[in-house]
């Protein structure tokens, strides 16, 4: 400069594009630390909802499979699925057939995994806060509450009466599918809303189950089981390892072996195991996390589409479903998860939110609650178990799942086309 002065150091606000660039870079930076933030939390929704989506593709294709089967086959099918299969323990005989194998063993990693998911939800996810929690409850409560009474409308008396808790559960799977057809324009808040309300209902269903459709108890062998479930809980405290987990299955096995003797229905084993794991803490990812990783795509992509095929076969020929459509469990069933899932849901939910008991899903509107309301109609798993359960008669049973079928199709069919136009925009 002229007269030998110095030049001022000059900082990026003496340059405008400079300054510009900084800020550029300071706000990205800021921006991808935010992002980090609020997803990683979501990360293990994302996966559950991931392996749902899969699942309830291959749950669908085993279905029309099943269907496929049972008309064109009949007599082959329902062979195949009554083959013994008879273990001879010493403690006791497990004389079970192919059906009953996957209703009772198989279906125990279904309930394991998701007695895994409750502890994480109960622990770490949208569940432990209250204010959060209650959104879901209620609309789950009230979805459980009105199927069943309008079920008991249509069968007040006998043994149909019994098939109250069919209408009561959500197929999440089946659910979270259909959701996937609308995404990626619905918001994280409807899938998180949809996803707690089904294990609500898991929770209802498990408790109905245990309760409602276990045979006579033993009490020494149910004592005994809640031994080896102490022992269970205990077996985490040992290093990790092949020695930690071979112990931790022998137990389990155990555990499922005398709960099915005790006369409480065996799935529940799965449940109380997986309510067992550790979960939070400052292990990351927990137990309960990495077992979860692991089984539940296999629980989503074969133990549920096995199930489905053992148990979703139907006769549909004209006679049949004449027989069928027209009697009282189907209308229960049917009008149950039609009707009453999505006005019980949607209307304790609207409640909920207009009492200010609880916060309305960020980003989420009333027109796409009633799509996720409607979605939560969708009952088909665990509405197949407990009928199962609940009938011995074969017409009975084929009625509770043409029911099911009809009650499924339409919420599945209505949800989506109200999710598209709530989406639209």
């Amino acid at each position: 400069m002229p007269g030998g002065a110095h030049r001022p150091l000059r900082g990026p606000g003496d340059r405008p594009d400079l300054a510009v660039a900084t800020d550029r870079r300071r706000r990205v930076g800021h921006n991808a630390l935010i992002r980090r933030s609020i997803s990683s939390p979501l990360l293990p929704l994302r996966e559950f909802l991931r392996a749902e989506t899969a699942g309830g593709f291959a749950l669908l294709a085993a279905t029309i499979a099943a269907l496929a089967w049972a008309n064109l086959a009949p007599a082959a099918y329902e062979a195949l699925w009554h083959v013994p299969l008879a273990v001879p323990l010493p403690v006791t005989p497990l004389d079970l057939d192919a059906r009953h194998w996957v209703n009772d063993g198989a279906m125990a990693v279904f309930f394991f995994v998701v007695g895994l998911e409750i502890k994480r939800e109960l622990v770490d996810g949208e569940l432990r806060r209250p204010r959060q929690a209650a959104l879901p409850l209620l609309a789950a409560v009230g979805g459980v509450v009105l199927p069943a009474l309008i079920y008991l409308a249509f069968n007040r008396d006998g043994d149909a009466a019994r098939g109250w808790g069919i209408p009561m559960a959500t197929d999440i799977a089946f659910a979270v599918g259909v959701l996937a057809l609308v995404s990626p324009r619905v918001p994280i808040g409807l899938k998180v809303f949809l996803l707690s309300v089904a294990i609500v209902d898991d929770i209802g269903a498990i408790a109905v189950i245990a309760v409602f459709y276990s045979a006579g108890i033993e009490l020494v062998w149910l004592a005994a089981a809640a031994v080896a479930l102490t022992v269970f809980r205990a077996g985490w405290r040992m290093p990790p390892g092949p020695a930690r987990a071979a112990v931790l299955v022998a137990v389990a096995a155990l555990a499922w072996v005398l709960v099915q003797g005790s006369g409480v229905h065996a799935t529940i084993a799965g449940v109380a195991l997986g309510l067992l794991v550790p979960a939070g803490g400052a292990e990351d990812p927990s137990a309960a996390e990495r077992l979860e990783h692991t089984l539940h795509p296999w629980t989503s992509l074969l133990v549920v589409p096995v199930f489905a095929l053992a148990n979703a076969g139907v006769v549909l020929a004209p006679d049949a479903l004449r027989q069928t459509i027209a009697h009282p469990v189907a209308l229960g069933v049917f009008f149950g998860l039609a009707v009453g899932k999505v006005v019980g849901i949607g209307g304790a939910a609207y409640a909920a939110i207009r009492l200010g008991v609880a916060e309305r899903p960020a980003g989420v509107t009333w027109a796409q609650l009633v799509g996720a309301s409607a979605l939560g109609g969708i009952g088909f798993t665990v509405s197949l178990f407990i009928s199962q359960l609940a009938f011995t008669d074969e017409q009975t049973i084929a009625a509770a799942k043409i029911g099911t079928f009809a009650a499924s199709l339409t919420c599945a069919a209505g949800g989506y086309l109200l999710l598209r136009r709530a989406t639209r925009h």
